[in-house]
């Protein structure tokens, strides 16, 4: 008690020390508690508060009311841990379709930030084994397959090669400070349009026509007219007994229209699990075909750099392209159909190509 009375009147004293210092000098009291030695840079209103009260403790002071209740900041959590991927907007309007209250999203990501959420990118992981893509049920199916099952079995895919070398995998021989030779030179387009789609399909003792798709796109209409009609229809009718026919689960695959044309042929579809490219044995035709292809390509580059990029949008690259796609399929198929392929282990085919192809 003794100290609070010292201290008030040491407040006491201060205040009419600033009083008397503000009339000759015509300040702010602000400005004389800075002039004025011996003050103390303590709020009046609160001086005197502690006066009243008799008491040096910090009193609770006003400020602005929050907009909701602890009960209302935990149904907001609740709403955000319901659905992780909803919006703090989506949040508040949950909040105000429950409570009629209307609230910002900011509010809503202080009252989360106070819960303990934060807004994260949400980890990225492989699916696991419990997901239904995987393709157990399939393999339980054709686990009895002999190779005469095998045999009878058509496998189909579309694939796109790049006619120009852009990949930057290319190494030359040069001096330093040579750079910007022309002989050093490699031309390259902005916008690299010079590419061809083809569709085949291989079995364990044939193989399909190399069919080009031109324009490059492959709809459900083009499958059935350029694909199923004149190849698949027509080895059918060569593998009459029990023929499979493979495919993808490609949108242009799966139309309704293919799976009548399919129905009324009497051409049975293989089950292929989604997202498995490599159970698929002609994907190991499009790697050697590719990287056959990639050779020729930039040797041609090489000898006539300008010869393909001023052929590129004329039917005579095309032409050409396309005779050189069907030199090396026949290659490529040609080395494939003298290897031996182990039946048991199918659903992970490799196609022996010699090292130096």
């Amino acid at each position: 008690m003794l100290l609070s009375i010292i201290f008030i009147t040491f407040v006491k004293n201060s205040d009419e020390r600033l009083r008397e210092s503000e009339q000759p000098i015509g300040c702010l009291r602000k400005t004389c508690k800075k002039a004025v030695p011996g003050t103390i840079p303590f709020s009046f209103g609160r001086v005197h508060t502690s006066i009243a009260t008799e008491s040096v403790l910090n009193t609770v002071r006003g400020g602005r009311v929050r907009s909701t209740t602890p009960a209302e900041d935990r149904y907001i959590v609740l709403s955000a841990k319901g659905n992780r991927r909803t919006t703090a907007q989506q949040v508040a309007n949950q909040f105000l379709a429950a409570s009629g209250k209307q609230i910002s999203r900011k509010t809503v990501a202080r009252r989360l930030r106070g819960g303990g959420l934060y807004a994260r990118r949400p980890v990225v992981c492989p699916i696991d084994q419990t997901a239904p893509y995987c393709p157990f049920a399939m393999v339980s199916s054709i686990t009895n397959w002999t190779e005469q099952d095998w045999a009878r079995v058509l496998f189909s895919d579309e694939s796109r090669f790049s006619l120009s070398s852009d990949c930057r995998r290319q190494l030359i021989w040069r001096e330093s400070g040579t750079a910007y030779r022309p002989e050093n030179i490699q031309e390259k387009d902005r916008y690299p349009t010079c590419s061809i789609m083809v569709w085949a399909g291989i079995m364990i003792n044939g193989r399909t026509r190399l069919h080009g798709v031109a324009n490059g796109t492959m709809t459900g209409q083009r499958y059935i007219d350029e694909v199923l009609l004149p190849h698949v229809r027509l080895l059918r009718g060569a593998v009459v007994d029990k023929f499979v026919f493979m495919d993808d689960n490609a949108t242009c695959h799966r139309t309704l229209a293919v799976q009548d044309c399919l129905d009324s042929e009497g051409i049975q579809r293989l089950v292929w699990p989604a997202r498995s490219p490599d159970l698929n044995p002609i994907e190991n035709v499009w790697d050697a075909l590719g990287g056959k292809l990639l050779v020729e390509t930039v040797l041609r580059q090489t000898r006539t750099p300008s010869s393909v990029h001023s052929q590129r949008n004329g039917i005579n690259c095309l032409n050409s392209c396309w005779i050189m796609l069907c030199k090396v399929w026949y290659d490529v198929w040609n080395v494939a159909s003298h290897s031996t392929v182990d039946i048991s282990c199918i659903l992970i085919p490799f196609f022996k190509v010699p090292a130096d192809f």
